[in-house]
């Protein structure tokens, strides 16, 4: 008969201890890796975050407030400064010395401005960095790399009108004519009310900016002179919605008491600025929001910030802002007439994840959002137990002269998206090419084709 086995008390004793050691390591190295962040000397702030007004009036100093909390400091509050759209938010340590952040928000150049002259370690942006921006920055390190350009949310431009305006549609083409003054009066889109009165942020906001690439500049135009020009989103908002008259562009959180209408780009179909077509990106006038991270910067609390924005916690204070996070969802599709058969199938048998992978301009690699995003797919597939052939992957491009072709590059996307998901274990069920249908932008310029291209992804 086999002798029995004995475990001493020291054996039962070392073996607690060590199970002891090991959640405490489990447990406590996420919050070390916080709680080594250093202070400053007195009389200085820990970190100096500078540009985007549509992030630093609210998010901005709300990711901030949630960094320190994390952080164990107490009594965290946002302070405004003597000057306008900066904010200071301020806790206390154990030991009762004052920790502050700083966030001032007067557009997303100015960030970049301050970036180069050493006066933030942040910059907050609602548009990409400028090419002309990247270079006079590249001391700091390579701004487009993956580590330095973080999407932190998503969000959308809504064009709004006072509430009693009858229109709910327009298309981007009556857009950039309404706001360069070439059309005058509302009875000139079918509506009433007599002149057009213009509304739009000014020329530091990233806001302004992003209009001007995908509505003006794609036409060829400019901004009429005679629009009053906003620093405070949340002015715009409440003089357009007190003003029968009036038309605004806005980020999507300061819509407030005006009304946001429909937007038609190209051949497709009208989209409200709704979370879930803004999430995928596929509304004509959606955006990302960045956090840019030199990569040359020594500032700790910097790379913690951009750590807490991407995390659960800081994308739930994203959409607790208004903003749409990037946390991946689920999502039922009406199939419609216009939807090719096969994609009308697709909608009836599963459903849509709220990510799109989209990539580099005049490259088939994923863009700094797509390569982020594939984590957040994987760990949504692992999750809700879709890792064997539960995912069909749904690939879309720009018009090209042989349909063919189209086709095959659309399935071509779908299969880069693929190879880098199947490192981590994922078999898929399809991989299917659209080619250029269903297309969520105008193929007429860079910026649409670049929307078009793109690659879906449903789960069953």
């Amino acid at each position: 008969m086999p002798r029995a086995s004995t475990v001493s008390e020291r054996d039962i004793w070392c073996r607690t201890i060590s199970l002891f050691l090991i959640g405490f390591v489990c447990y406590a190295l996420p919050w070390s890796a916080f709680a080594a962040l250093p202070l400053t000397a007195q009389n200085s702030a820990v970190l100096r975050i500078q540009g985007s007004n549509t992030i630093g009036a609210r998010l901005g100093p709300a990711l901030a407030k949630g960094l320190m909390e994390q952080q164990g400091l107490r009594d965290v509050r946002i302070q405004d400064s003597t000057k306008d759209n900066e904010q200071r938010i301020v806790g206390q340590t154990a030991q009762g010395r004052a920790v502050w952040i700083d966030v001032a928000a007067h557009g997303s150049s100015t960030g970049f401005s301050a970036l180069e002259q050493a006066t933030a370690d942040l910059a907050a942006a609602s548009r990409p960095i400028k090419d002309s921006e990247l270079v006079e920055l590249e001391n700091l390190g390579d701004l487009k790399s993956p580590g330095a350009e973080q999407v932190i949310a998503i969000d959308g431009l809504a064009i709004i009108l006072h509430p009693h305006n009858p229109l709910n549609r327009l298309n981007t083409e009556q857009l950039a004519r309404l706001f360069s003054g070439e059309i005058k009066t509302w009875e000139e889109l079918g509506g009433v009310g007599g002149a057009v009165h213009l509304y739009a942020r000014d020329d530091q906001s990233g806001t302004y900016d992003t209009f001007k690439e995908l509505v003006l500049s794609r036409r060829g135009k400019a901004l009429s002179p005679l629009a009053q020009r906003f620093e405070s989103s949340e002015q715009l908002s409440d003089a357009v919605s007190h003003d029968p008259q009036g038309v605004g562009f806005i980020g999507l959180p300061y819509v407030r008491q005006a009304k946001a209408v429909a937007i038609v780009d190209g051949d497709s179909q009208p989209m409200l600025p709704l979370n879930s077509l803004i999430a995928t990106e596929d509304y004509p006038l959606s955006r990302r929001l960045y956090l840019y991270l030199p990569p040359n910067g020594q500032n700790p609390w910097a790379k913690a910030l951009v750590n807490f924005a991407q995390s659960a916690q800081g994308q739930s204070i994203v959409a607790a802002n208004g903003f749409v996070a990037q946390t991946v969802q689920a999502m039922h599709v009406s199939p419609n007439p216009q939807m090719p058969e096969a994609y009308q199938a697709l909608s009836r048998e599963a459903q849509r994840l709220t990510v799109n992978f989209r990539f580099e301009e005049g490259s088939a690699n994923l863009d700094s959002k797509a390569r982020q995003d594939l984590n957040r797919v994987l760990a949504y597939v692992r999750q809700h137990g879709k890792m064997n052939r539960q995912v069909t992957l749904a690939g879309f491009g720009d018009a090209k002269s042989d349909s063919a072709r189209a086709a095959l590059l659309s399935k071509l996307r779908a299969m880069a998206v693929r190879r880098e998901l199947v490192k981590s274990g994922v078999v898929f069920r399809e991989i299917r090419g659209f080619g250029a249908q269903l297309p969520v932008a105008a193929n007429s310029a860079d910026e649409g084709r670049i929307k078009n291209r793109r690659v879906e992804v449903w789960v069953y």
